[in-house]
């Protein structure tokens, strides 16, 4: 049944979630969805089955701009003359969360 024309897909839906207990969205997954609303339905329905999940981000694949692993050590080398980056002036009380 082929006509030899390409097929239109869906775009690509990268999908993070947000745990009950977790900080931080974790990437879980990818999906095909025709819109973003689409894709949060889907993302929901499949990635959060058992009410895992507290928030909910998708993003399309095609909207995510990444560092190249090749440039690596170049991209994430330390910034030495930016001391002020660093917490070296100060003292960090113990009883201060997610430091």
């Amino acid at each position: 049944m082929s006509s030899g024309a390409p097929r239109a897909e869906w775009p690509l839906y990268e999908v993070f979630v947000r745990g009950k207990r977790g900080l931080n969205h974790v990437h879980v997954g990818s999906l095909h969805a025709a819109d973003d609303q689409m894709a949060l339905h889907h993302a929901r329905d499949v990635y959060t089955r058992r009410n895992e999940g507290v928030s909910l981000w998708v993003v399309r694949a095609d909207a995510i701009t990444a560092s190249s692993p090749d440039e690596k050590d170049s991209f994430f080398a330390p910034a030495g003359d930016k001391v002020y980056r660093h917490p070296t002036f100060y003292d960090v009380p113990a009883d201060v969360p997610h430091m």
